[in-house]
This record gives C-alpha cells, structure tokens and sequence, in this order.
C-alpha cells in the first residue's frame, strides 16, 4: 500500500512538472563577430526578449549567417540573425549548399545597402571597368558570394574578371587608401561606417548599378530590391546615390522550434521593439510594414501566427 501511496505521488508530481510553466527554459540566438551591427542588434533582441519572457535568452557570437545557418539546422542555436540574400539559397540548398537547410524566418530586419565605392583617382567608373583590376570582395567565408555574384553577373563580369580580395570592410578601406585595391564593396545599415571612413580620407566614386541590371536582379531574386542613399549621406557625395538593399539583415530561427515558442518569442520581441530600437537604429526596421517582407525564405508557423492576430499578415 505504501508503495502505491509513493508511486502516486510521483506521478502527481510529475503530471504537475509536465504542466508547469517552463521558466527555466534557456533559448539562443546566434549574432556575429563584434564590430558589426548583427553583433549589436542580436543582443539587445536577446536582452529585450530575456527580459520581458519566461525564458533565459542569451546571445551568442558566431562567425555570422552561414554557421548560424548550419547550427539552427542541426538545433545548436534556437535564432540568429542572417542576411537575407544567404537564407535565400540555404533553403533551397543551392550554391554552396549541399542540402536544403531546415530554418524558417522570424521577422525582416534592416536593409543592407551595398555597392562598389572607388578611389577618384582609380578611373573604375562601372562595373565593367572592375575587369583587370584588384578588387576588395568582403570577408573570406562570410559569404557575400551569395549576392555579389548575381549583381556581378548581371552586369557581365565574373570574378574571373578580376582579382578577388578577401578582407574585412576597415581591411577594405586601408586597401583603397594605399593603392592595394582600385575598388571595394561595402555596406550595411546607412550610413555604413566603413563608406564613411574611406570618403573622409580621399575622394570617392559611387560607381553605379545598371537600371536594367537591376531590374533583372529585382525579378529574379526576392531579397533584392531599391534602396536610396539620400544626398549628402557621405562627404563628397552631393547626389542620392540609386542602390539596393542587396539581402536584408533579418531574424531567423530553426524549423524544428515549436510555433509556441516562436509565436511567443515573436510577439514578445515585437511588443518591446521599441527598446531594441533605443539600443541600435536597425531596431526601427521591426514595423509593421517591413517586418513581414518576403526575401525569399518562408516565415516559421509560429511568427505567421502572431502575425495574423495582429493584423499586418497578407490575406
């Protein structure tokens, strides 16, 4: 009898442990190196949701979108941030990917306006003037092969036009400054930092997209679309500046994460963004208007349910 009594209790206790609020559920979310703004901004995601949550959310700094991809897949982080134009190929596994990768997309972040910038004195005025020359192409394995091969392509060069330098967006700056490179790509959330350190140094050329070009790109891939760079955004540059934002900073998660989970983690972020805002300006992209964008990666179960509560999801 006694050993009933005991057998009892403990599925008692456990029935009331399975139905217990799980405040001590921990949650992750993959950022980037520091200096960046996926380093910052996934932080104050990370410490907004923390604080505002049952949950133990924390942020962790990977090497950026590619191995945060990779790890949502095999369930070692539960979000992160990634560039829009990456997530694209990832799912269907294209390009470099050797299978479709199980994410699904949480929210649109800030644009990524990126383009060609060249010294004056270097005479690269197009994209086809890149052809022979040293060109800085980012970072070796951060991935803006993703969408600076289709901007490449679409204006008629290839990176066998050129030759390639793998650096970080300050190495870039230092490489047109003392010759080493005739031009770089650069970018992010306006004004990007690094564009500003080059144009206070020497004068600088915004070398332009082609409109038909771009168009092509528009059509063809989701994550692409204009962006203007306002007159006056740089020293020296006196025209706005027709660009595009050329993959989106955005919140993804794995696919294998409950759609309780993230419709709460979504709804918890959404109602604080405010707070994300007052820590990093990318935090304002998280609007109504922008945070349901469509760059190609399919939004997870979760976050388009919350959406639809709230009104803003497309009928």
């Amino acid at each position: 009898m006694q050993h009933l009594k005991t057998l009892l209790i403990f599925a008692s206790a456990l029935f009331i442990g399975c139905g217990a609020p799980q405040t001590d559920k921990f949650l992750s979310v993959g950022t980037a190196p520091p200096g960046g703004a996926f380093f910052v901004v996934g932080g104050a995601i990370a410490q907004v949701v923390n604080d505002h949550a049952t949950w133990e959310v924390s942020a962790e700094a990977t090497k950026g979108t590619q191995e945060n991809i990779r790890r949502l897949s095999s369930g070692e982080l539960d979000f992160a941030l990634a560039n829009a134009a990456i997530s694209y190929f990832a799912v269907r596994g294209e390009g470099a990917w050797e299978q479709k990768q199980g994410i699904g997309a949480v929210m649109t972040l800030a644009p990524n306006v990126a383009l060609f910038i060249a010294p004056q004195r270097a005479g690269v005025k197009t994209l086809r003037d890149l052809k022979g020359k040293r060109v800085a192409v980012g970072p070796s394995g951060a991935g803006f092969e993703y969408f600076l091969q289709p901007i490449l392509n679409a204006h008629g060069v290839t990176y066998d036009d050129f030759t390639p330098l793998y650096n970080t967006q300050a190495g870039s700056v230092d490489m047109l400054a003392d010759g080493a490179a005739a031009a770089a790509f650069l970018g992010g959330a306006v004004p990007t930092a690094s564009i500003t350190q080059a144009c206070a140094s020497q004068d600088i050329y915004f070398i332009p997209y082609d409109e038909q070009a771009k168009q092509r790109l528009f059509e063809t891939y989701p994550f692409f679309f204009a962006a203007t760079i306002p007159a006056d955004t740089y020293r020296g540059q006196t025209q706005a500046y027709a660009g595009m934002n050329v993959g989106s900073m955005h919140l993804i998660t794995r696919k294998s994460l409950s759609e309780d989970t993230v419709y709460k983690f979504t709804k918890t972020l959404y109602e604080h963004r405010a707070e994300v805002a007052k820590k990093h300006p990318a935090g304002k992209a998280i609007n109504p208007k922008n945070i349901i964008r469509d760059t190609g990666t399919p939004f997870h179960p979760g976050a388009i349910k919350y959406f639809k509560e709230i009104g803003i999801w497309p009928n």
